[in-house]
């Protein structure tokens, strides 16, 4: 018994120093060089379930919910406390059969349109391009048009960029836009050049869509240099390397400025598993799928390095997040799943993917912003709540604009099943203040990580931590229990010379900040 004993502790004695002893983080200040841009944090607004109505949008006349020109006015001061930089819309899917003209003029005029879609419901065209743009403009973000390359035409598409930045009285479509109320273009930067073209976008194949895009862009008209359009190519799925590959080879280099890339983090698109009642199994999976970011960014990457070895274009991972089957008693066709401490993690990881490599990566949008799939805020009627992505996306909003701070990560395992996944995942980066941010993550469902991080020669006068956490993975903010998971003070970590040691609990996101 007492040699069983010996051998139990140490047995125990390895378990503790493989469980906390080799989570390492080295922090090289010295290298740092690239800038992460703010729009790494945008979002995704598609016509879609209740994102647009009912989320955003509830008409000039309803009294039950307070709002200025029907865009709620709670949902505009929590996006901007979130510091929404950029706003992707109409959509999706929806962007390539929707058609511009029809959402513009006086609202009995409009003319309604079938969701084909999303739940074959009627749109009645109530919301569009001057709502949208006039609620970006209050909302202080950069509206993102995605074009409808699968069902428009060249000049459409066109038109509409007329209509929203050409000057006052310079053609027929700034004229029109006067029509309707606003005499001064807006700004729009961004534009996409269609949704998923190798999907709902028209089922192409690259070599076809690179001949569209060319075709499409022509007939777009920069109204001044200063102020260029920024066009953003459809882009790959997942890792279909070949569909990026092509574009790179294929579209001249003034007529682009970035690529998209889609990646959703699904268990089994035929399968997709309850979004609060999953196991931890179907966590792991999730979790796998998530973390597979980092393999998509690096490879596409390196594709685009070859024909762009300056990075002079950018990727631009417009569509991400979690996907699960709908709540019940809800229609499948509208996406409203719940958002837990799962969502949390995939939200932590994949910034931090993104944070260390905006070298390349200058833009990607949450799926999506309000009540459809990895969403940000949930709303019932006059009830709010903002999930534990929205917490996660505000904690992290310090890295917008911020110096990259490259980093080592040396992780524990995170084991389930005889299968394994690093359980810890990190970024960093330095404001214009001197500030340092450190965001780390532990996915591990049950084990806490103690994790040390070098700072070289980094001098700190203060410091100060966040973490957002919960007793199970499953918990959830209800509109009962909208607090249930929020970001609180985190003090268990230390710094001892030139390490900072945390002790991080499982399944949790913290973000530290040095001065």
């Amino acid at each position: 018994m007492r040699k069983f004993n010996v051998l139990m502790a140490i047995f125990s004695l390895l378990v503790v120093s493989t469980t906390s002893a080799q989570n390492k983080v080295v922090i090289n200040v010295s290298a740092a060089r690239d800038t992460i841009n703010k729009n790494i944090y945008g979002h995704f607004a598609e016509h879609l379930g209740h994102c647009i109505y009912g989320g955003f949008y509830v008409g000039e006349n309803n009294k039950k919910i307070p709002n200025k020109n029907g865009i709620r006015l709670d949902v505009i001061a929590a996006l901007k406390k979130l510091k929404v930089p950029v706003l992707r819309w109409p959509g999706g899917c929806f962007a390539d059969t929707y058609h511009w003209k029809d959402g513009i003029g006086p609202k009995t005029q409009r003319p309604s349109m079938l969701n084909i879609w999303w739940g074959n419901v009627k749109e009645d065209n109530s919301f569009g391009t001057n709502e949208f743009l006039n609620m970006c403009e209050v909302l202080g973000a950069e509206p993102y048009l995605s074009g409808n390359v699968g069902s428009g035409t060249p000049q459409e598409l066109a038109d509409w960029v007329k209509y929203t930045t050409h000057p006052a009285a310079s053609s027929p479509m700034p004229e029109l836009r006067a029509k309707y109320g606003r005499q001064n273009p807006w700004k729009v930067k961004f534009w996409g050049m269609g949704n998923e073209a190798w999907g709902c976008g028209g089922n192409m194949t690259a070599e076809h869509y690179a001949d569209v895009y060319r075709q499409y862009a022509t007939f777009m008209t920069d109204w001044s240099n200063s102020d260029r359009l920024y066009r953003i190519a459809s882009g790959a799925s997942d890792d279909d390397y070949h569909w990026t590959e092509t574009l790179m080879q294929k579209l001249p280099t003034k007529m682009f400025d970035a690529l998209g890339l889609h990646h959703y983090s699904v268990i089994d698109w035929n399968k997709k598993g309850s979004s609060t009642e999953f196991t931890e199994s179907e966590y792991f999976t999730t979790m796998q799928r998530a973390l597979q970011m980092e393999e998509l960014v690096t490879k596409h990457s390196a594709i685009m390095d070859k024909y762009d070895p300056k990075k002079t274009k950018s990727l631009s991972v417009d569509e991400w997040g979690g996907w699960y089957d709908v709540v019940k008693g809800t229609k499948d066709a509208f996406l409203f799943q719940q958002n837990t401490m799962r969502d949390a993690m995939i939200a932590g990881t994949t910034l931090n993917t993104f944070n260390n490599h905006c070298d390349r990566v200058k833009m990607a949008n949450l799926a999506q912003i309000i009540n459809v799939l990895q969403a940000v805020i949930l709303t019932n009627e006059e009830k709010l709540v903002l999930t534990p992505t929205y917490h996660v996306m505000e904690m992290y909003n310090v890295h917008q604009n911020a110096v990259m701070l490259p980093l080592q990560v040396t992780s524990n395992n995170y084991q389930f099943e005889g299968k394994s996944l690093p359980a810890v995942s990190a970024s960093a980066s330095k404001d214009k203040n001197g500030a340092i941010h450190i965001s780390v993550t532990n996915i591990d469902a049950s084990t806490p990580q103690k994790i040390s991080i070098n700072l070289g020669n980094i001098k700190i006068s203060s410091s100060s931590a966040i973490i957002l956490k919960s007793n199970k993975l499953q918990d959830y903010n209800s509109f009962d229990k909208p607090n249930n998971i929020i970001p609180t003070a985190f003090t268990d970590y230390k710094i001892t010379n030139t390490d900072l040691e945390i002790n991080l609990p499982p399944f949790s996101v913290t973000v530290i900040e040095l001065k």
